[in-house]
This record gives structure tokens, C-alpha cells and sequence, in this order.
């Protein structure tokens, strides 16, 4: 048992260390140099080492038992600052998945729907006319899929981006996502479970740096350059939301197009010797049943 627990204590401090310390010690490393440098000196080293001989010179920082309790101190700091970010990192969450029902959200959605039809209709009156080459609809046709794959119904990319998900099993199966999957979930098998699951903690971990973007950006009130790296830290949050976004949607409909049919086999709607992929009326019908309707 004594290499098991040593093995698992490792792991659970490099975990400890690399998600809630780590984080937390660079953003008050940032934040202590920002509130000291300030906007007149932001890039005086000088200054910023001066400052730091001083504190190191302090009588009180002799006695082991203080500096322990510092160390103790900071580390507890970054923690719960990593907590926090974890918390705002939820709210980001919901901000980028969930529909517009603030007025921000709403002003959001309406915006990008126009945008989304004012495209389709470019690439509709390209269709329509000869003379346009191959590569003008091709165009027209990603900058519309770059805005969403069906008509904008979420303030964000990524919330159109999972419920279109939905509405493209929808239409090919008659399937209701939301009351299906619960269920599908349940027959996938472990590896398929394991990378659905990867996916959606990239997801969160990306809202997480966006929420140290926030953080950041409220230290370039002292420190301008933080705003850089506010700047950084949002852009590498969308790019990897995005990446994991697009990966958990087409997991989501991978998974029903291949064990669909057997959940409803499983369930007494289609024989196992069936040919052919789930019928429309047999996806309703499993629909019907998860949602207990009468």
C-alpha cells in the first residue's frame, strides 16, 4: 500500500500545485509587480529588484517560523485565488453556452442572427447566379459557418455551435437530444466516455483563463502592460474554446450516430436484425418515452 499511497499523494500535489497554486502565485506575482512598478515605471527593474531587496532585508523574514507562515500565507492566497477563478470561470461558462435572457445576451444574438442571414441571403443570390465561380459560394458559405451553422439562437458562437448539434440529430433522426442523450450516455463505452469527457474540461479549463483574463485586466488599472497579458490570456481562451467546442459537438452527434440505433434496441422500438440506420418515427418515439410523455 506504500507505494500506492505515495504514488497517489504525488499526484494529487502536482494536481494541487499545477490547477488551484500555480495560477494563483503567477497572478499575485503579476499584481505585486504591477501595484509596485505602476504606469510612471512599468518596465523599471530596477525599481522592481530594489523592492524586493527591502523586503527580503526585513528583520522579520530571519525567523523561521514567519517566513513559513508567509510561505504558508501565499500559498493559501493562490489557492483561493484559483478557487475564484474557478467560480467566475463557471460564469463565463454560462455566458457562452446559455441563451441571451439579459439584455446584453439578447443584443449579442440579434446581432449575429443579421449578420447570419444577410450571409445566407449573399450566398442564396451567388447560387442563383451563374456566373459566380465555385469558390465565391465556398466563401461565403464559411463566413457564414463562422458565425454559426444554423441561425443564431445564443449570444455566442459556441452555444449555436452545441445547438445546432441538437438540431442536426433533430433532423436526421427525429432524436430530442437533451431527453436522449442521459440515456445514450449510459451504453457509450468507457474510452468514448473518457474523450467526451476530455473535451468538456477543456472547455472549462478555457473559460477558466478567460476568467483570468478578467482578473488580469483589472491589474492593468495599476500596470498597463497586464492588459497584454489580459489580451493573451482572452485570446488563447477563445481558440481553445473553440477547439473544444467544435471536438464536443461533433463527439455529440458521433455518438448518436453510431449507438442511437442500438439504444433503441435496447429499449424494444427496433429489432437488433433491423437493417438500416434509426428511423425518424423510432427517434420521436425514444424521445417520447425519456421525456415520460403520455
Amino acid at each position: 500500500m506504500n507505494p500506492l499511497l505515495l504514488t497517489l499523494g504525488t499526484k494529487l500535489t502536482e494536481r494541487w500545485l499545477n490547477l488551484l497554486v500555480l495560477p494563483g502565485a503567477l497572478f499575485l506575482g503579476v499584481l505585486a509587480a504591477g501595484t509596485t512598478l505602476g504606469h510612471a515605471h512599468w518596465n523599471d527593474v530596477h525599481r522592481l529588484s530594489e523592492s524586493l531587496d527591502e523586503l527580503t532585508a526585513r528583520p522579520v523574514l530571519d525567523r523561521t517560523g514567519t517566513a513559513a507562515v508567509a510561505v504558508a500565507a501565499i500559498l493559501l492566497l493562490s489557492a483561493a485565488l484559483s478557487l475564484a477563478a474557478q467560480f467566475f470561470g463557471s460564469a463565463v461558462e454560462g455566458f457562452w453556452l446559455r441563451e441571451g435572457r439579459f439584455p446584453l445576451g439578447r443584443r449579442l444574438q440579434r446581432r449575429r442572427h443579421a449578420a447570419w442571414q444577410r450571409l445566407d441571403r449573399e450566398r442564396a443570390d451567388a447560387i442563383r447566379d451563374p456566373a459566380t465561380p465555385p469558390d465565391g459560394i465556398e466563401r461565403l458559405t464559411r463566413a457564414r459557418e463562422r458565425i454559426a451553422l444554423t441561425p443564431p439562437t445564443r449570444p455566442t458562437w459556441y452555444g449555436d455551435r452545441l445547438a445546432a448539434a441538437a438540431l442536426r440529430v433533430h433532423a436526421a433522426y427525429g432524436i430530442d437530444l437533451a431527453a436522449v442523450w442521459p440515456r445514450l450516455w449510459l451504453i457509450l463505452s468507457e474510452p468514448a466516455q473518457r474523450q467526451i469527457e476530455s473535451t468538456r474540461t477543456s472547455f472549462a479549463a478555457a473559460a477558466r483563463l478567460g476568467a483570468w483574463s478578467l482578473g488580469y485586466l483589472t491589474v492593468a488599472a495599476w500596470w498597463w502592460p497586464a492588459a497584454l497579458i489580459a489580451a493573451a490570456c482572452a485570446t488563447l481562451a477563445h481558440s481553445r474554446a473553440r477547439a473544444s467546442v467544435e471536438a464536443l459537438a461533433s463527439l455529440v452527434e458521433s455518438a448518436v450516430d453510431v449507438h442511437a440505433r442500438d439504444l433503441s434496441t435496447l429499449v424494444g422500438l427496433q429489432a437488433p436484425d433491423t437493417p438500416g440506420l434509426l428511423s425518424p418515427a423510432n427517434g420521436d418515439r425514444l424521445s417520447e418515452i425519456f421525456r415520460k410523455a403520455e
